[in-house]
């Protein structure tokens, strides 16, 4: 059998407070249904009450003494979240007192103080409620009636969550609820951890997945799956009555919910049709780029402006060395994909265009970086294992390079890697196309006191839903949940799709080479001597050649001013790498260690080969996971780069009547630094 993976603290403390609701609920159900208790039965629920009391005291220390650095992984709204779980046990011990005192009939303000004697006899408890009965009768009747009525709003609402179960499910552990496909359940409790209380015809309660469950009111439609959708979503949510839910207000949450529900139906639909499993989501780092460039690599790679906007913050002139400073941050390291292992496949009913990894910095809230992709390979023999090259040369394109540089300063103690394995797929029935999420990671780059994790070889189990979702399985056929000896454990374990990365130790040239890149970036290595390049001239120009630092004037540069659009056209800069790797494979070792020589160079071999194909009419629009455009603009680039190479040069290329250039653009040669460059973020 399988084990549902270990719970953090606090989830499982939430859990537990649910198990307790559900507890009390039921003891405040038999007391309604019993009517007129006879003393025996009083006295039964009035002992019950006590050693609910005392669980619930006991989870309310052990909520006391948590604190946000025993969590595994980063947690939003900490201490909103705890807050809240005392509030629900606090409201438990209040409805423990009220039922108590219509039991008792004596005016008691706590629990703690009821009588506790083992030795009371029922003859005594029985005498005592005939001598309070009829004080205590008028109390017990407006009781027994708000009881009631609050039992009908109970079923009422039961009634408006009804749910069909898409697939059966058998009980794996204590709690579960065992139902077939078709059954309609009644949900009584959602939890953001994918597992809510149900209850079925018959009357039996217990745990459910929701990737089982559609909802069964066909006639609210749309508005009813978008209610699903939110709730889903929506971290933290769920809380006891009477307690304000307090919505993420972040940008990046809450564009991406409005993304994200946009898509949700369509993901819906592919789920219950089986064509894919039910832990994957509408790609979240997708949704973030297409939101606007503030993700991009183009973005981060520009100067950032000081606090006082007169100055470059990360872009300083060395007068010594005759270059821009190198400047260490907090986190500069290089990672290596290796592979992804087990990841469930897609159905026949959709066409797979791209398998792919997105990652950024996070701090389990908000992205901290730009959002860099690297593309994996796979063998229709293992159609279930990604591989990704650990080392680019040659011809082949820096989209698959496996090997990735991070820069970041952010001081956050959660700063971590956020990993989301994803694919790019088209409807072979409606031609639809989107993204979509096969699972996602968070690696912490700090352990609790702050030291760097060890750099090593990382096996990362993926994660379902979205990272705003918790304790989703990517595929619940292939639940973690297992009971058994410790090889059967094991062997589970073999099969949950995972990630293999290896954090690498930094030697001196890799860590001077990585200080002159920005502060926060993440990128490719093998175009990583080309950024460099590229920083280097905008010190050159921003900083040594400008005339006068207060000037804003438009600055005449085609290489600033185009130079961050291959960081959108991977192909492109394929064409930039391979003409650079040519040309220095000829060079003299003393023109290797001439600097300035090397930038002159580079500026020719970048006018030579970049500027006429940004602007080639035979170049098609870069379009994502289009074998077809691919295909073209890559045969176009060939093909121009083999021209420049017979004919030393691309001027014959440039006035041949065959190459027609799109018209002339003052923004092909303006660099505008005060529209490009990035302000401190308050």
């Amino acid at each position: 059998m399988l084990v549902r993976r270990p719970r953090d603290p606090l989830q499982s403390l939430h859990r537990r407070g649910q198990e307790l609701k559900q507890q009390v609920n039921s003891l405040l159900f038999e007391s309604r249904l019993k009517g007129a208790l006879e003393a025996s039965k009083r006295r039964e629920i009035y002992q019950r009450c006590i050693q609910l009391k005392q669980t619930i005291d006991e989870n309310k220390n052990a909520l006391q003494k948590l604190n946000k650095a025993d969590e595994l992984a980063p947690v939003g709204d900490y201490h909103q979240k705890k807050e809240k779980e005392h509030y629900l046990l606090d409201r438990l011990t209040h409805q423990l007192q009220e039922l108590a005192m219509s039991l008792s009939g004596e005016n008691i303000t706590e629990i703690g103080a009821l009588r506790e004697e083992e030795g009371v006899s029922a003859e005594e408890d029985e005498d005592d409620s005939e001598e309070e009965s009829e004080e205590s009768d008028g109390e017990e009747k407006e009781i027994e009636k708000e009881e009631e009525e609050k039992q009908e709003n109970e079923a009422h609402q039961w009634t408006s969550k009804e749910y069909i179960a898409v697939e059966g499910f058998t009980t794996q552990q204590a709690g579960d609820l065992t139902f077939k496909k078709g059954e309609i359940l009644f949900i009584i409790e959602k939890s953001p951890d994918g597992w809510w209380m149900a209850k079925n015809a018959r009357g039996n309660i217990g745990l459910v997945p929701r990737t089982y469950l559609e909802s069964y009111h066909k006639e609210e439609g749309q508005e009813s799956s978008e209610e699903v959708s939110e709730e889903d979503l929506e971290v933290g949510a769920e809380t006891a009555e009477g307690v304000e839910v307090k919505q993420r207000t972040d940008y990046h949450w809450n564009a991406v919910r409005k993304a994200l529900s946009e898509q949700i139906s369509t993901v819906d639909v592919l789920t219950t049709m089986g064509a894919i499993p039910a832990g994957f989501r509408p790609s979240m780092l997708f949704q973030l780029l297409e939101e606007g460039n503030q993700f991009r690599a183009s973005y981060f790679l520009q100067p950032e402006l000081a606090p006082s906007q007169l100055a470059f913050r990360d872009l300083i002139w060395d007068a010594k060395t005759g270059t821009i400073r190198s400047r260490p941050s907090r986190v500069s390291l290089i990672l290596t994909l290796w592979s992804c292992k087990m990841i469930p496949l897609p159905g026949v009913s959709i066409q797979v265009l791209s398998r792919h990894v997105r990652l950024c910095l996070f701090d389990g809230n908000k992205v901290l970086s730009n959002i860099h992709t690297v593309r994996a390979t796979w063998q229709p023999k293992k159609p279930k294992t990604w591989n990704f090259s650990p080392q680019i040369t040659g011809i082949l394109p820096c989209l698959l390079d496996g090997d990735c540089f991070l820069r970041s300063n952010s001081s956050s103690p959660d700063l971590g890697i956020l990993f989301e394995l994803g694919i790019s797929y088209i409807r072979n029935s409606t031609g639809e196309r989107g993204e979509l999420s096969c699972g996602w990671v968070f690696l912490k780059l700090f352990d609790g006191s702050g030291i760097p994790m060890p750099a090593k070889t990382y096996e990362l189990y993926l994660n379902g839903g979205t990272p705003y979702e918790k304790d989703i399985e990517v595929d619940p056929s292939v639940s973690r949940r297992a009971h058994g000896n410790v090889f059967h454990q094991m062997m589970t374990m073999r099969r949950q799709p995972h990630l293999l990365v290896k954090l690498r130790t930094l030697n001196r040239r890799s860590r001077d080479i990585l200080s002159l890149l920005p502060e926060t970036l993440i990128g490719s290595m093998s175009s990583i001597h080309l950024l460099i390049f590229y920083r280097q001239i905008l010190g050159d120009v921003l900083l040594k050649d400008r005339m006068s630092m207060q000037s804003a004037e438009f600055i005449s540069n085609p290489v600033l001013a185009t130079f961050p659009k291959l960081l959108e056209q991977p192909d492109v800069m394929d064409a930039l790498r391979i003409s650079w790797a040519e040309k220095e494979s000829t060079l003299k070792r003393s023109e290797k260690k001439d600097r300035e020589f090397l930038k002159t160079l580079f500026l020719l071999i970048y006018h030579d080969c970049v500027v006429p194909l940004l602007h080639s009419t035979l170049l098609p629009p870069f379009r994502w996971a289009e074998e077809e455009t691919e295909a073209s603009r890559w045969k176009v680039i060939a093909d121009f780069l083999k021209q420049n190479q017979e004919n030393e040069g691309s001027l014959q290329a440039l006035l041949s009547p065959d190459g027609v250039h799109e018209p002339f653009d003052i923004s092909e040669q303006t660099y505008d630094f005060l529209c490009k460059i990035r302000k401190k973020a308050a």
